[in-house]
């Protein structure tokens, strides 16, 4: 086997880059080794590009084999199906940052494949396949403007790590994801609670200072065992055609970016582009070739008007925020609803609460695990005035999703304060500008309308960079909308609350920014926020005391864990018995804890009391309602609780004498009876007569 490695010390263990051994038919193939975790990628290119074609078509899969961590997949099929939102994020996180680095006009197909081979159960394999597919790209033949190198940073009572352990992660107050090449910042990734801007540059400059060893190695791996670079048709706009359409469209251009509303502007740049189409196809030129050309004399042109004239497209100062309205309890029959508006970016968010039962069991390699906060992000095409089918969710929308989540996870009460499964769902309305920012604003009002107790409203704001390396000059632009967003060279992302940002994520068109310009756009990014939670806190500036009538009821019991059992019974038969009589929903805790719920309070009552009525020792001086079991000529056998019997002696039966004990109850009968007596063998004395008189 030709295998060709290079190790270097990475945090507490060795990082190790093989190729050559195997996967040798791709174009670039690197198996990446931290601790015992392994994973293998994969790139690879398309010799030809499709006839018509006018976009980049890169696709990046990640896929974590449960072999890898020594189990057999769980369900019928035991295998593996559909990429789970673990493995879809993943491969989110590796197509972002390598994006920006191919080269404009490359029009092959390319993709990336990274498989996890072996899981140690301890180290994340996200952050080794951002390096592997770096790696993989530099060795092949696939043009590409790397290396990149990744890391992951954790702040873990009070200090920083590197490429912290699951453990370690599952305790951190700051956790970010930091993606740089030698030009600066390429990418971030953070969830954190409510962390504060100078610790947040803190450890974004710990990272970098550990990264460059992995840029170094990358570049020397690549000098050791890369290859040429294939030489490939680059797809550019013939520079006549710029020239004509410069010329045909640049005045009216001007007069379409005056237009105020998104559709007024689409509809003229829809009809501009017919009109040239028109006159251009006749000289040879095709329709994909004119809307190339015409694309980027609009890139120009809105870049121009920002950098130049210092004008943003609808008269906005570059820290202003468009118009924002809020509203909440806009769904009648919901546990918690609102609706949030900023300028023609509009997220209706619903919460629903439920029981433990409703908790999300989660599959993955470092072992099972529940979630009972989950919210989901949808993005159905009328949101942008389009038409279009609607299938599951797609990998934007769990991204979109999951940042939300993570922004309001930080706030979210534990579930011993409130043992509730919450999920929020995010319906996009309308969309012109960070969708999943007003995500989570909406999402924040529908937890506090619905009587979650978050611990602060969360806000989100996003921030996009307009940049002209020829000037030196850089332009950071507060909530942007579509056309900033796809003309310009930043999408950052910042939520919190007024205490500290929660979650941040950057992706860049460009190759690369710096620690200052990061720095001045996270400080940026929380006037915007203050602003927004200002607008939030008039409308609702707390969580309701109360739930919603539809919300169910969830009580919480503490019973003796040598309990559980007997509340459990043989075979389930106890609990079964319980909800099936109550209709109330029970969760019974390995640690004695018991949630009982139901939206109906009386049903609620009837299986608390059912359960104590288990679970209770036996008091003397209680009384019980029984059921008469075996009668005896000495009295009678009544049953006061599951397993539970004690005997009344005829002379408890009344307070007259009886002769036959069958005249005062039988088999079947539901009395009142009083404990009178817990003999040292653990036999309960009962007492008919006793449980009738008078308090």
């Amino acid at each position: 086997m030709d295998d060709k490695r290079l190790k270097i010390k990475f945090g507490e263990r060795d990082l190790t880059l093989d190729t050559g051994k195997i996967a040798k038919q791709a174009n670039g193939s690197v198996t990446i080794t931290y601790g015992g975790t392994v994973v293998l990628v994969t790139a690879c290119m398309s010799m030809e590009v499709k006839e018509g074609r006018d976009f980049f078509p890169l696709t990046v899969e990640y896929q974590e084999k449960t072999y890898a961590a020594g189990r057999i997949p769980g369900g019928f099929f035991k295998r593996e199906g559909r990429p789970s939102e673990s493995e879809i994020l993943t491969a989110r996180l590796i197509d972002r940052p390598i994006r920006p680095l191919f080269p404009k006009g490359l029009f092959n197909d390319v993709q990336i494949m990274a498989i996890v081979l072996s899981s140690d159960g301890e180290n994340d394999p996200d952050i080794l396949a951002v390096n592997a597919a770096s790696a993989a790209l530099c060795i092949s033949n696939i043009p590409f403007f790397g290396p990149l190198a990744a890391c992951r940073v954790a702040k873990v009572q009070g200090e920083l790590v590197i490429n912290p352990t699951y453990a370690q992660i599952d305790n951190a107050d700051l956790e970010v994801i930091i993606v740089m090449n030698n030009k600066g910042i390429v990418m971030l990734e953070s969830k954190a609670k409510e962390a504060s801007e100078e610790d947040y540059l803190e450890a974004v400059k710990f990272g970098q200072g550990h990264l460059k060893s992995l840029i170094l190695m990358q570049e020397e791996f690549t000098k050791k065992f890369g290859q040429d670079k294939r030489a490939v048709q680059l797809k550019n706009t013939p520079s006549d055609l710029k020239e004509k359409i410069e010329a045909l469209s640049r005045e009216k251009l001007k007069e379409v970016y005056r237009l105020d509303k998104k559709e007024n502007r689409e509809e003229a740049v829809h009809l501009l582009t017919k009109e040239l189409e028109e006159k251009l196809t006749l000289e040879g030129y095709s329709a994909d070739q004119i809307k190339m050309a015409l694309s980027e004399v609009e890139e120009e042109e809105v870049r121009n008007k920002i950098l130049n004239e210092n004008i943003r497209l609808d008269g906005r100062g570059f820290k202003d925020i468009r118009p924002i309205t809020c509203e909440v309890s806009v769904l009648p029959c919901t546990h918690g609803s609102s609706l949030f508006t900023r300028g023609q970016t509009q997220s209706l968010c619903v919460t629903t609460l439920g029981t433990g039962e409703d908790e999300q069991m989660i599959e993955a390699l470092e072992g099972e695990k529940y979630k009972n906060f989950m919210l989901h992000y949808s993005f159905p095409p009328f949101s942008v005035g389009e038409t279009g089918p609607v299938r599951g969710p797609g990998r934007r929308e769990i991204g979109h999703g999951a940042l939300a989540e993570k922004a309001l996870l930080a706030v979210m009460p534990s579930k011993e304060k409130f043992p509730y499964t919450v999920r929020v769902v995010s319906e996009t309305l309308e969309s012109n500008g960070s969708s999943s920012m007003a995500t989570v604003c909406a999402g924040a009002l529908s937890l506090m309308d619905a009587g979650v107790p978050i611990k602060d409203p969360v806000a989100g704001i996003a921030l996009g960079l307009i940049k002209d390396k020829d000037k030196d000059k850089e332009l950071i632009l507060t909530d942007i909308a579509g056309l900033e967003d796809h003309f310009g060279d930043m999408d950052f992302k910042v939520a919190g609350t007024r205490s500290g940002m929660t979650a941040v994520q950057l992706d860049l068109k460009i190759d690369g920014i710096s620690l200052g310009l990061l720095e001045k756009c996270l400080f940026q990014a929380k006037e915007a926020r203050m602003i927004i939670l200002d607008k939030m806190n008039a409308l609702l500036p707390k969580p309701r005391e109360e739930l919603s009538s539809y919300a169910p009821r969830i009580d919480v019991l503490k019973i003796n864990t040598e309990k559980i059992g007997e509340l459990i019974g043989p075979g389930g038969k106890n609990i079964k018995a319980i909800i099936a009589a109550t209709g109330a929903s029970v969760d019974i805790k390995d640690d004695g804890t018991v949630l009982v719920g139901s939206t109906d309070a009386s049903k609620s009552e009837a299986a608390i009391k059912m359960i104590k009525a288990i679970t209770d020792d036996v008091e003397v001086g209680r009384v019980y309602i029984g059921k008469v079991k075996r009668i005896m000529p000495f009295g009678a056998f009544c049953e006061i609780a599951p397993r539970k019997e004690g005997l009344i002696h005829v002379s408890e039966l009344s307070d007259k004498f009886v002769k036959n004990v069958e005249e005062v109850v039988k088999i079947g009968d539901e009395i009142k009876v009083k404990v009178i007596g817990i003999d040292e063998l653990g036999r309960i004395n009962l007492s008919k007569k006793q449980a009738e008189q008078p308090a």
